[in-house]
């Protein structure tokens, strides 16, 4: 008797799980991390528009949610106060 194979369903990941991997991969590779404010707004400006173009099927919505999830992957995890900062001794 042959036994039988189970075939698994190929995942396809959605065009906004693309586009979110793509923005990842982009934060990380570009530097953005490292940029000051204004130098990664005009970054996200671009590349905003950029997967805009790449990713068609994407409403004004949820590039709006994907631009929200890369702001937040670039904020640090707990934001220092630079007076706290002076007085642990750190300059």
């Amino acid at each position: 008797m042959s036994k039988r194979k189970s075939r698994r369903k190929e995942y396809v990941p959605t065009a906004g799980e693309q586009a979110r991997d793509e923005l990842f991969s982009h934060i990380l590779r570009c530097g953005v991390l490292e940029a000051a404010d204004e130098q990664r707004k005009e970054w996200f400006d671009d590349t905003m528009e950029y997967l805009a173009e790449r990713y068609e099927d994407l409403t004004a919505a949820e590039l709006k949610d994907l631009r929200t999830l890369g702001e937040r992957y670039c904020q640090p995890v707990v934001a220092r106060k630079e007076s706290e900062s002076v007085e642990a001794g750190v300059a």
